[in-house]
């Protein structure tokens, strides 16, 4: 044979590491096992209130966070380290950073969601919707975050692909902008090493948890799930993305609009009119670039589509893609405040949300699995077979569940609103409501049965195709030429900074930082918002003790303390809430669900003995009730002494409490507790509750809406 004229000389040889890729992959399925599950038991909690067992950490207040948190942060978040691990790889044509690091990342999330998992059942809690660890965990999480951030760039400086694919965009937002929205939202300070009072107060603190809350959807169930799909489809189907400029578009524009939207979270609430409105333009507007990415996936499949017919895959591809697009419109639809008006805080916003987290999120990290597991154990998939069911199954689950959500959703709010022509509300009995809806419960629940079997047919399949792969796995390996990493000067613009890593990820933080900076900022000055003849009160001690029993409890998942400026909600709650009426809250108790009635006016309105007897037994006072029973209200003690601490720090943080309440807060509670514990001796409780959790609690629900001027 003649010698070879191709010059080796500045090849090498790159191996990648395919074994963290296939430990956060089997993270994924684990973690998702637990998730689906709980999210079935707490589903059928609400119908059948037995299921809570009269056990604290059983109850639904305490196991729906963990739900949530499992389903974000567990499984969501590991797919997403699993398919960013296994694609950059491939994309920058090096290994990551650094292996250690890598390990690092990979058993420091795996241990955070494990004291996720323990904490929150037991009650150590924020009381912040996704954002509920308490302080040493957030900063664990910041840790980790670090790591993998650094891990992250560290592999875009040393990559030998100079320009920067699609996906890799939309991974640098990730990276970047989870990492400003949790630190900020985060921010507390300690009163003991499980519990923390946010740094935020009132509406403060309700438009930066949902500057996060809702940002937490868009950069870490959107940005990063984008990415994977702008890399993994293509691969599914063998075909080039559809539209080179049509993602610059839908990167740039998503990224900038999606800052702006959390205010349609709290909209025709106490929130200043001109932030309620921005976030209904910005909301408006988000959804031409949502649709830009579904149109972009969608058509790349374009020439392909005889695959549906025959590899599952592409199947989960396009019903998560379509759900994406189904969520987004109807995201931008709910932001409208007519509309708003009519879904907020019933379950067809439950019903939104799990047609992302279950259709977009869901069959999107289905897809990426059945594609990547053959890959990093060098097999084929067990039974596509098997894999064609689960999408069939889930899909039908799916359906079942947001349905059923969407009708219970729309059932609740017509019949919230409901006046005769005198102008009197029809249902005013807040239980008719429940009534009315606990079958479309049982519904729900059946949908997340279907959901759950059609993964625990994914488990089997996976598990059946593990144990096909080679004895020994070994990293994929290739072979590259070394070149100049430097942009050459012919090329311009977006291509340009593509080979841009730095001035890329600073443009992306730029980007983000706008909108949140307008958005957060003035809201800072609260004192612009507050009326001087209407300043509140803060919470006695007791009552203070008994604001976080309430949180502990969970009591926040289904309950707000905001009444809306509709003439319904006056009719049915009293006067419309006002800012100052939570301007010492922290957190603020705005609220997202109303499972039962909202709270805001609750103050006086029933004897003690009433609010003891419904924590004990609900069925006591309301007959048709699907509250949980809290028996254990009645025999925990409540931790006297400590008070004075949570006092002074508040105080620090600036309530309005006296020298005298600084000094003597325990003392005033247990004064406060005895008045109480004596009502309810006289009222025929035989059990003395004096220094009870109960006693607590009972103070804070009188409190509720006699703080100031009425």
């Amino acid at each position: 044979m003649g010698a070879s004229n191709v010059d080796t000389s500045n090849r090498i040889q790159i191996e990648y590491d395919d074994k963290i890729a296939r430990m956060f992959t089997i993270a994924t399925i684990v973690w998702a096992a637990i998730a689906f599950t709980i999210g079935v038991f707490v589903a059928f909690q609400i119908a059948v209130w037995q299921l809570n067992f009269n056990t604290g950490w059983l109850t639904y207040g305490r196991l729906r966070p963990v739900h949530t948190n499992a389903n974000i942060f567990a499984f969501a978040g590991n797919a997403i380290f699993a398919g960013i691990y296994h694609s950059s790889q491939r994309l920058l044509k090096t290994r990551m950073f650094s292996d250690t690091l890598s390990r690092l990342h990979f058993w420091g999330w795996q241990s955070i969601i494990v004291l996720a998992v323990i904490t929150i059942p037991l009650g150590l809690t924020q009381g912040k919707e996704y954002a509920e660890l308490e302080w040493p965990i957030d900063i664990l999480v910041a840790l980790v975050w670090v790591i993998f951030a650094i891990n992250f760039f560290g592999t875009l400086l040393k990559r030998n692909e100079k320009h920067l694919y699609v996906s890799i965009w939309f991974y640098i937002a990730t990276v970047i902008t989870v990492g400003v929205l949790y630190i900020i939202n985060a921010i507390s300070l300690p009163v003991s090493l499980f519990k923390s009072y946010i740094v935020f107060a009132g509406i403060q603190d309700a438009l930066v948890q949902w500057w996060y809350g809702h940002n937490a959807v868009a950069f870490f169930l959107t940005t990063p799930f984008l990415g994977l799909m702008y890399y993994y489809l293509p691969k599914a189907v063998n075909r080039p993305i559809y539209s080179y400029r049509l993602s610059i578009l839908h990167f740039w524009s998503l990224i900038f609009i999606y800052i702006w939207a959390g205010p349609h979270h709290l909209l025709n609430t106490a929130l200043p009119a001109w932030l309620q409105t921005l976030g209904v333009i910005f909301s408006v507007m988000l959804w031409a670039p949502s649709w830009g990415g579904m149109v972009n996936g969608l058509l790349t499949i374009r020439g392909a589509w005889h695959l549906l017919r025959t590899e599952p895959i592409v199947k989960f591809f396009v019903a998560a893609i379509t759900f994406y697009g189904m969520g987004t419109f109807e995201g931008s639809l709910l932001s409208l405040k007519p509309v708003n008006a009519i879904g907020h805080y019933t379950d067809w916003i439950i019903g939104h949300v799990h047609v992302g987290t279950l259709g977009w999120n869901g069959f999107l990290a289905f897809a990426m699995i059945y594609y990547i597991v053959p890959k990093l154990w060098k097999t084929e998939l067990y039974s596509k077979k098997l894999a064609n069911i689960h999408f069939w199954v889930g899909l039908l689950g799916i359906l079942l569940y947001y349905i059923s959500m969407l009708a219970a959703g729309i059932t609740q709010s017509l019949m919230w609103m409901e006046m005769d022509n005198k102008g009197n509300l029809v249902y005013p009995e807040f239980i008719e409501t429940v009534i009315r809806i606990i079958p479309l419960f049982y519904f729900r629940a059946i949908g997340g049965v279907l959901f759950l079997g059609g993964f625990f047919l994914l488990l089997y399949n996976i598990c059946k195709t593990i144990r096909l792969s080679p004895p020994i796995l070994k990293n994929d390996t290739i072979q590259i030429s070394v070149s100049p990493k430097t942009v050459p000067l012919s090329e311009h613009g977006h291509r340009r900074l593509e080979g841009m890593a730095v001035t890329f990820s600073v443009l992306a933080l730029i980007a983000i930082m706008v909108g949140s900076v307008i958005e957060i900022v003035p809201t800072l000055s609260i004192h612009k918002y507050i009326t001087p003849e209407n300043k509140m009160a803060s919470f006695t001690p007791l009552e203070l003790e008994g604001r976080d029993i309430y949180i502990k409890e969970g009591c926040h998942n289904c309950h707000s303390q905001m009444i809306r400026t509709m003439p319904p909600e006056i009719l049915r709650y009293g006067h419309a809430s006002i800012i100052e009426e939570s301007m010492y809250d922290r957190p603020s108790q705005w609220g997202s669900k109303r499972t039962g009635p909202d709270l805001a006016r609750l103050g006086k309105k029933y004897p003690d003995l009433w609010h003891y007897m419904h924590m004990i037994n609900p069925r006591a006072v309301i007959k048709e009730s699907i509250m949980p029973a809290y028996p254990w209200l009645a025999k925990k003690k409540i931790h006297f002494f400590g008070i004075r601490k949570k006092i002074s720090l508040l105080h620090k943080m600036g309530a309005p409490y006296s020298e005298k309440e600084r000094a003597d807060a325990d003392i005033m509670a247990e004064i406060q507790a005895h008045e109480i514990a004596e009502s309810l001796k006289k009222q025929g409780v035989k059990e003395n509750v004096e220094d009870k959790e109960i006693t607590a609690l009972i103070a804070y629900l009188q409190a509720l809406g006699q703080k100031g001027v009425q």
